[in-house]
């Protein structure tokens, strides 16, 4: 019976560390979903043309690309715990000089700010929830960062609509602050990394975190030795990215993966929701606040079916089916708007067909290429890896942020839409062919079939006896 009381406390304990660290994700989806609701106001307040716009929205995303480009070796030199405390004090300089901007150019500079926090979030968050989870419950773990993400993007929604009425733009983009100084005060109280704290020499401080996160000390004293082979491997990832072949081919895996997430269209979804309802025929501000508050409660939903089925259905059946539905959403959307949509029973149509694609992203893309990235890339060149991964959905990010508006005005709505199926479809294919299944497979393991030369889509199989971990130095 103790030993069944002990598994219990230590289980609810790795399981309030791991919803702590998640609280970084918390704050990115704040920062995302407050300029959907924002932007409006902004472009009245400071004039600005639809370029504009995309600058003041896409600005955040250069940031983050750069925070992310930082996160490596930040997180490697000073460790997993202070790199999410740097990102909790960015979040409130950001929020605060966005609250007070008084120009274009002020806003600017405070949502690049932002961007950093959030760069610096993304890569550090699931890093740290990948290495504190047990491998049985990993998927799941990471999978709750992005639901953290889905219920800030979903607060910030329902924040924008109560403030809508007043215009009160300030007030919803430094109504972050109070969340990021939660964050801040939460991770004080999180362990370091036990990855990290052997890759320091620190075995004694690594085995005592992982006694508190386990659920016995056999369990614990197995993983670190584990760890501590593993770490022999020192990271080194540029160097490894140039002379060894499959971590190169891991780390531009990670690219595609984050690339592939952005091109779905989600994004504009969230960025942009109240223009899209525009498109749609909701004319006043209420409707089109409200139809983004609806978007972003079935996307925290429809992030719980990821969580349920991640670990037992695994991540490549998830992703081909989530995929494939959001093609089709894009399509019908692209029809609706080319041929018009006159009544209301369109305009629900529509809008039934939006919530069908974002329960298709929530449940596969979302959460899972942030799963993925976390479990792809060698110890060796981990920090490397994942920040290439994170910048990139950063840059995808940007780019897409950045032209949406501009391909309505040059190409029409339909067509946009039609460019994101297809878009879609480009991506099952690709997870065919390169996209591996990781579920329930050691990161040691995932790494030795990985060096071992086998292709990209099988290195989550069951590791092969010969060979070694070893070979992540050849």
């Amino acid at each position: 019976m103790n030993t069944a009381l002990n598994a219990t406390r230590t289980n609810r304990q790795t399981l309030l560390v791991c919803f702590l660290a998640a609280l970084a994700g918390l704050l990115f989806g704040l920062d995302m979903g407050v300029i959907a609701g924002a932007l409006p106001f902004i472009a009245r307040e400071f004039t600005l043309t639809s370029h504009h716009q995309e600058i003041v929205v896409s600005t955040m995303m250069f940031g983050a690309a750069i925070g992310a480009l930082l996160s490596g070796p930040l997180s490697s030199l000073w460790g997993r715990k202070k790199s999410l405390l740097t990102g909790a004090v960015l979040f409130i300089l950001g929020s605060v000089g966005c609250a007070v901007a008084q120009s274009m150019g002020i806003l600017s500079l405070s949502r690049l700010i932002l961007g950093l926090a959030v760069g610096v979030a993304s890569f550090t968050a699931p890093l740290y929830l990948s290495e504190i989870a047990p491998e049985r419950i990993r998927g799941s773990m990471i999978s709750l960062y992005q639901l953290m993400i889905t219920i800030g993007i979903l607060a910030a929604f329902v924040s924008d609509t109560a403030l809508s009425a007043g215009g009160h733009w300030r007030w919803m983009l430094g109504i972050i602050t109070f969340p990021a100084l939660v964050l801040f005060l939460g991770v004080l109280t999180l362990p370091e990394s036990p990855r990290w704290l052997a890759m320091k020499d620190k075995n004694q401080l690594a085995e005592t975190v992982l006694k508190l996160l386990r659920s016995s000390d056999r369990d614990a004293q197995r993983e670190l030795a584990q760890i501590r082979e593993s770490v022999k491997v020192k990271q080194r990832g540029l160097q490894l990215f140039r002379c060894n072949a499959n971590f190169r081919r891991s780390t531009w895996l990670g690219v595609l993966l984050q690339f592939m997430q952005q091109f779905t269209g989600m994004t504009v979804i969230m960025y942009y929701a109240p223009k899209i309802f525009e498109i749609a025929g909701f004319a006043t501000t209420r409707e089109q606040m409200w139809g983004t508050v609806i978007a972003g409660l079935t996307n925290v939903l429809a992030t719980f079916i990821a969580i349920g089925l991640v670990d037992r259905w695994g991540r490549k059946p998830i992703l081909k089916l989530g995929f494939s539905g959001m093609a089709i959403c894009m399509a019908i959307l692209g029809y609706m708007f080319h041929t018009g949509i006159a009544s209301v029973s369109a305009q629900y149509a529509a809008v039934t067909v939006l919530l069908i694609f974002i329960v298709g992203f929530a449940m596969s893309a979302g959460p899972l290429i942030w799963v993925l990235c976390s479990e792809i890339q060698p110890l060796a060149g981990r920090d490397f890896g994942v920040t290439c991964s994170t910048m990139a959905n950063w840059i995808a990010n940007l780019i897409v942020g950045a032209t949406f508006l501009s391909l309505i005005d040059a190409i029409g709505s339909a067509n946009t839409f039609w460019l994101y199926a297809v878009l879609n479809l480009i991506c099952v294919v690709l997870t065919l062919h390169f996209v591996p299944e990781t579920k329930n497979i050691s990161l040691e393991h995932i790494e030795r079939n990985l060096m071992l030369g086998l292709p990209l889509r099988r290195i989550g199989q069951p590791a092969s006896h010969h060979g070694g971990i070893h070979s992540a130095a050849k």
